[in-house]
């Protein structure tokens, strides 16, 4: 062990800094690689790093920040723009997951409490994982994006609360009365919530308003907020992600939220560090050895299990098979969530160290598989469709035609309605011609559809989606998406359905327009190039009017 703790904190970020370029070479979470870290530095390997108040410490901010950040962007708008469905398949999802691990962890011969505690911790799914992914996707605003973020919000608020029932079970154990314990929580519970809403009604709006116009005491405010709610929820019976997770929902009703929860992402994560690397260091190599077969086991019920939860109760609910099956890989992998879980099992005395261990490995294996499974989507899609047919009514009314206007007579098809689309939809419509637009992001699609035109939710890389469109009648198929492999998806898409009409494809950069037209493309737009132009001409125009004497 290294008795110089500057030199070991120094170690462990130079280290976890390394392991982290190759993860993300390797295109892993860094979840993965500071657990990693954890273990090469703990006593099971190379034994510089064993429990220190100091990496605690730091550990236990990080996961108060943690909790802290997820209340203040719980965004319910997003929960009830995507209907039901959320709440219905994040629900679901739990309660089937936590049943089927139940029941698996009990044929392994886990205790009833041991076996209850992993089911439970299968069900959480990392919503930074998640997002983070859809959104190098650029997927985050499509339909089976909104409605991942939105059962994985709910698997938030499920957290919270079973950490609240956890510790007033913990609790209640000790002094063996349960029933009344159970109802001192709540009381307390309920006195925090009133606290809160007090709070959020009266006091912090004009507090923050004024700590406002100075960012760093904003800023030293939030984290003061954090790490008091988080003592207070200890303090109160409660557990400290609880007490921080409730800090954070005080100030989420603000208009400075999204300014704290921006500035704050790194630190959060600077400090989780030190949480992951902690729980790596108190792994043992030979725990998790015995362990590797119980956690493979695990794993497939969660790689493979959990999607196809997700899928049937999607499938039930009307959603196609493709908008089920990319929803349902955000639940393919357990979260930090499960960790801190198993972390407040071991301290409550609930769980031995292995089965931290179990829970963790499991965490490694679905984390890391289940990456490489969000990123090839589509072509693990494409394989596995002719298989998913099961998970699909007939009909699939949750997906049906949302267009309104006169499709039948649409005479082009315009994929894309961002900025550039938006303003080529209209400019068309002005000049006479009849316009069915598609868009990923349902609720562009809504908006335009309220608005007198025909616009229907649709991905432009889907091509059951592309069969049902009229693509018979339609003239021109115009993309203004700018994204080469998606368009290339979308010219591959018409012609496998013969689509003879014109094409014209958008693109942002000059490679892509050579590679366009070599393929035969009628018209490529640039829209950049292309608006330029038109303000060029618009000035030129202007400047040619009479009253205007030099140039």
């Amino acid at each position: 062990m290294l008795e110089n703790i500057f030199l070991q904190f120094g170690l462990i970020i130079g280290l976890a800094a390394v392991v982290g370029a190759l993860a993300q070479f390797l295109r892993q979470p860094l979840i993965v690689a500071f657990i990693a870290v954890g273990i090469l530095l703990g006593p099971s390997a190379l034994g510089w790093v064993t429990h220190s108040n100091e990496i605690e410490l730091f550990a236990r901010l990080g996961i108060a920040l943690l909790l802290f950040v997820v209340g203040l962007k719980l965004d319910l708008h997003i929960i009830r723009s995507v209907g039901p469905v959320a709440l219905i398949s994040g629900l679901g999802q739990v309660i089937f997951t936590s049943v089927i691990g139940y029941l698996i962890g009990l044929a392994l011969g886990m205790a009833h409490i041991t076996a209850l505690y992993v089911a439970v911790a299968l069900t959480f799914s990392s919503t930074i994982i998640i997002v983070k992914l859809l959104s190098d996707k650029r997927e985050l605003d499509s339909l089976h994006g909104r409605i991942a973020v939105g059962f994985l919000i709910v698997q938030d608020i499920v957290v919270v609360l079973v950490m609240i029932a956890l510790t007033a079970f913990g609790q209640a154990s000790a002094d063996l009365n349960m029933a009344q314990e159970a109802l001192f929580i709540l009381l307390k519970g309920a006195l925090m919530l009133v606290t809160v809403a007090v709070l959020m009604r009266y006091i912090l709006p004009p507090l923050l308003h004024r700590l406002a116009h100075s960012a760093e005491l904003l800023m030293l405010f939030a984290i003061a907020w954090a790490v008091l709610g988080a003592a207070a929820g200890d303090a109160l019976g409660f557990s400290k992600e609880v007490g921080a997770f409730l800090a954070g929902i005080s100030i989420a009703s603000t208009p400075y939220r999204e300014l704290v929860a921006a500035r704050l992402v790194s630190l959060r994560d600077f400090l989780l560090l030190f949480f992951f690397i902690e729980l790596g260091a108190s792994l043992e190599l030979g725990t998790l050895g015995a362990q590797l077969g119980a956690a493979g086991l695990f794993s497939v019920f969660v790689l493979i299990g959990n999607p196809l939860i997700v899928m049937a109760i999607m499938g039930y609910m009307g959603y196609r098979k493709r908008t089920g099956f990319l929803a349902g890989l955000a639940v393919a992998q357990i979260s930090e969530f499960s960790l801190i879980l198993a972390a407040l099992g071991l301290s409550l005395g609930h769980l031995g160290p292995e089965t931290v261990g179990l829970i963790t490995l499991v965490g490694l294996i679905t984390i890391s598989l289940s990456t490489y499974m969000i990123l090839y989507s589509h072509p693990l899609y494409d394989r596995l469709a002719p298989y998913l047919g099961i998970f699909e009514r007939k009909i699939t009314h949750r997906e049906s035609d949302q267009a309104t206007g006169d499709v039948e007579d649409a005479s082009i098809l315009l994929f894309g309605l961002g900025r550039f689309g938006a303003a080529v939809a209209a400019n068309l419509r002005s000049h006479g011609y009849r316009i069915l637009a598609v868009d990923f992001d349902p609720e562009v699609a809504r908006l335009h559809t309220r608005e007198g035109y025909a616009a229907r939710y649709g991905d432009a890389e889907d091509p059951e989606f592309l069969a049902t469109l009229p693509l018979d009648r339609v003239r021109w198929v115009i993309s203004t998406i700018r994204d080469r492999s998606i368009n290339r998806m979308l010219l591959s898409g018409l012609r496998q359905q013969g689509y003879n009409g014109r094409i014209a494809l958008s693109s942002a950069h000059r490679h892509d327009a050579q590679l366009y037209a070599q393929e035969g493309i009628d018209l490529v737009l640039v829209p950049y190039a292309d608006a330029a132009k038109e303000a060029a001409e618009r000035i030129l125009s202007a400047d040619a009017m009479p009253g205007n004497q030099s140039r």
